[in-house]
C-alpha cells in the first residue's frame, strides 16, 4: 500500500528530528568531554605554576637566609678583627713604653756598664772568633772601651780562649738606639746585633703568649700557645 505525501513528509520530519536529537546529544557529549579535559588541563597548569611559584619563593627564601648568614658572619669577623687590632695596639703600646724605659738604662753608668759586659760576652759565645769589632753608640764609646778588658777576661774564664776586642771608631750605632752593642767579625761577614731594642724584641716574641694571657685572659679556643 503506497504512502501518501503527507505520510512521507511525516516520516522525513520524524527522521530529521531523530538525527537532530542524536546530533545534539553528541554535541553535548563532546562539550562535556571538552570541558572536562579543559578543567583537567587547567588544574594541571595551575598546579604546575603553583609549584613553580613555591619553588621560586623557596629559592628566594634560601637566598635571603644565606645572605643573612653571610652578613652576620662578616659582621662577626669585622668585630673580631677590631678586637684583635685593639689588643695588638695595646700590646704594642706596652712594648713602646718598655722601649722608653730602656732609654733610661744608660743613665746609670755602673748598671749599664755591667749590662754591656754581659751583652758582649753573650755575643762572643755565639761568634767564637779570635778578633771581634764592636759597634756602639758614639755616646757609649768611652764606656765600652773602659770595659773591654773585663769582657775579655770574663769570656776567657768561661771559654778558656782569648779574643781581641776593639771598638769601631768610624761606624757607630744610631743615636736613637737605646743602647747596647753590635759585634762584627770575619771582615764583616758575621754580625750579631745585641742592642737593647733587639733584646726587647726577642724577649717580647718569647713572652708574647704570656703577655696576652696576662692582659686579656686565656683564649678558650686556643689549644697551643707556642
Amino acid at each position: 500500500m503506497a504512502l501518501s505525501d503527507a505520510d512521507v513528509q511525516k516520516q522525513i520530519k520524524h527522521m530529521m528530528a531523530f538525527i537532530e536529537q542524536e546530533a545534539n546529544e553528541k554535541a553535548e557529549e563532546i562539550d562535556a568531554k571538552a570541558e572536562e579535559e579543559f578543567n583537567i588541563e587547567k588544574g594541571r597548569l595551575v598546579q604546575q605554576q603553583r609549584l613553580k611559584i613555591m619553588e621560586y619563593y623557596e629559592k628566594k627564601e634560601k637566598q635571603v637566609e644565606l645572605q643573612k648568614k653571610i652578613n652576620s658572619s662578616n659582621m662577626l669577623n669585622q668585630a673580631r678583627l677590631k678586637v684583635l687590632k685593639v689588643r695588638e695596639d695595646h700590646v704594642r703600646n706596652l712594648l713602646d713604653e718598655a722601649r722608653k724605659r730602656l732609654a733610661e738604662v744608660p743613665k746609670d753608668q755602673k748598671m749599664y756598664g755591667d749590662l754591656l759586659v754581659t751583652l758582649i760576652v753573650q755575643a762572643l759565645f755565639q761568634l767564637m772568633e779570635p778578633a771581634v769589632t764592636l759597634r756602639v753608640r758614639q755616646a757609649d764609646k768611652s764606656l765600652v772601651e773602659s770595659i773591654l778588658g773585663k769582657a775579655q777576661a770574663d769570656y776567657k774564664e768561661k771559654i778558656k780562649k782569648d779574643t781581641l776586642l776593639k771598638v769601631d771608631t768610624e761606624t757607630f750605632l744610631s743615636p736613637d738606639t737605646c743602647g747596647g752593642i753590635e759585634l762584627v767579625a770575619a771582615k764583616g761577614r758575621i754580625k750579631i746585633c745585641n742592642t737593647l731594642e733587639s733584646r726587647l724584641e726577642l724577649i717580647a716574641q718569647q713572652l708574647l703568649p704570656e703577655i696576652r694571657t696576662a692582659l686579656f685572659g686565656r683564649n678558650p679556643n686556643r689549644k697551643f700557645t707556642d
